[in-house]
């Protein structure tokens, strides 16, 4: 197979496997002057994921959460970027292959982040709705709108009770926030643009399997999330596990929810090629040491999602959230100058600055140096982190007017069906990235 035409260099060639938060991290700070840095990743952009539900509810446009790659790293010298996707390492060769090429590396950094974790269970993952990426963000908006434009052809009662009905499976960050959002559509935005509907009919049911929701939070950050979540007409289920979907209704271990979509954000597992010993896996992520070294290799790293730490500390591994990523991406990128100089490499700590979520216009949950926040300076200090998180003035500048056009107007601008959603063409991916399967 042909390489991917990268230049030979005296340099240390270091090769980042994505260019989430935690690659992009490492290629912004890793100083080219002492390696040849190269970053792969199958799409050309960074995606800023918490805010892939706002894409889905059209409240903010795709490219105002995403941000070009090769523009991050314009003035960069010694680094290259190229669209593949990773197949297969080859450790005693120092290669790796990839679908466009093979590279040689001297350093290889896996931060491919995680992708949605069905537990096994392909009939769920056939006809539900993932919300991983950009493209299915997009795939969801299209698919809630055309819902209620099939409701308007349909004299069906319990047709249109199923397409107006979803239910969100998964009561972290993603799910709540999620429901927030669908909430808000249904009190304040779908009624206007169909008035010939009765939108006391539309149900939106949120899944949690255990007691609670928000279960990385503070008890008091759930209370306020579920009765937020209530006064904007979400049903929240607690203690109630998904067993089946096939397409029209939902079934779980108390009842069965009549629902023509299902948003499954219930988990999620590393993405994980081959060529990492089977030794080296843990319920779908990567095992690596106190340096983000995989156990068992030797000049192979991950960070992130893909990344489990275990320590007596962390005996279940760091939580699969941005800073974690971030941090052990600035720690790498020491330790590699360190390594090349000869000096003793740091043990990553994590530093937990806190967790958020939002439940809605005016309603959010922070939970920050022991103290647990909501209400409208919670949402407030939501909004500010997630705008100045976001890559590039421009992107930043389009979510401040998006949100402020939405609160003043109670308006999402952006209900466009560009491309339609086919549930026929809708495909099942192989597993073809994780090694051993998960039981998380």
């Amino acid at each position: 197979m042909q390489n991917l035409n990268i230049p030979e260099s005296k340099k240390e060639r270091v090769v980042i496997i994505g260019g989430g938060f935690g690659g992009l991290t490492i290629a912004k700070k890793l100083s080219t002057e002492e390696f040849q840095v190269v970053l792969i990743d199958k799409h050309n952009y960074h995606t800023f994921q918490p805010l892939l539900y706002q894409v889905a509810t059209a409240g903010l446009e795709p490219d105002s959460i995403a941000y070009p790659l090769r523009k991050i790293f314009q003035k960069k010298k010694e680094f290259y970027f190229r669209v593949a996707c990773a197949e297969e390492i080859d450790e005693e060769g120092g290669i790796l292959r990839t679908d466009r090429g093979n590279v040689r590396f001297d350093h290889l950094i896996i931060a491919t982040g995680s992708t949605t974790n069905y537990f096994g269970n392909v009939k769920i993952q056939s006809h539900s709705m993932p919300m991983k990426s950009l493209p299915e963000a997009l795939d969801l908006r299209s698919l809630i709108l055309q819902n209620f434009e099939a409701s308007l052809l349909t004299s069906n009662l319990h047709e249109r009770e199923r397409l107006m009905n979803y239910v969100i499976v998964g009561g972290g960050p993603t799910g709540v926030e999620l429901a927030g959002s669908l909430g808000e559509l249904k009190l304040h935005v779908l009624p206007q643009d169909y008035p010939d509907l009765d939108f006391r009919r539309m149900s939106i049911h949120l899944l949690e399997a255990s007691p609670r929701l928000l279960n990385g939070m503070s008890d008091r950050a759930s209370e306020l999330a579920k009765k937020g979540l209530e006064k904007l007409h979400v049903q929240v289920w607690t203690d109630t596990m998904v067993k089946d979907y096939d397409g029209e209704k939902v079934s779980t271990v108390n009842k069965e929810l009549p629902a023509s979509t299902l948003i499954w954000a219930a988990g999620v597992t590393g993405v994980i090629f081959k060529g990492i010993p089977d030794s080296s896996i843990e319920r779908g992520r990567i095992k690596v040491d106190e340096f983000n070294r995989v156990n068992g290799m030797k000049n192979v790293y991950a960070v992130g999602d893909v990344a489990v730490m275990l320590t007596d500390k962390t005996p279940k591994g760091h939580p699969m959230v941005a800073p974690v990523a971030v941090q052990q991406g600035k720690l790498l990128t020491k330790n590699l100058i360190r390594q090349r100089k000869g000096q003793a490499l740091k043990p990553f700590s994590y530093f937990n600055k806190g967790s958020m979520a939002t439940i809605g216009r005016n309603k959010a949950v922070v939970d920050f140096a022991g103290m647990h926040i909501g209400g409208f300076a919670a949402w407030l200090i939501w909004m500010f982190i997630h705008l100045m998180e976001l890559v590039g003035f421009r992107n930043r500048l389009v979510a401040l007017v998006n949100w402020s056009t939405s609160y003043f107007s109670y308006d999402r601008g952006i209900r466009l069906i560009v491309r339609p959603f086919n549930r026929t063409t809708k495909k099942v991916e192989e597993d073809v990235h994780t090694n051993v399967p998960t039981d998380e």
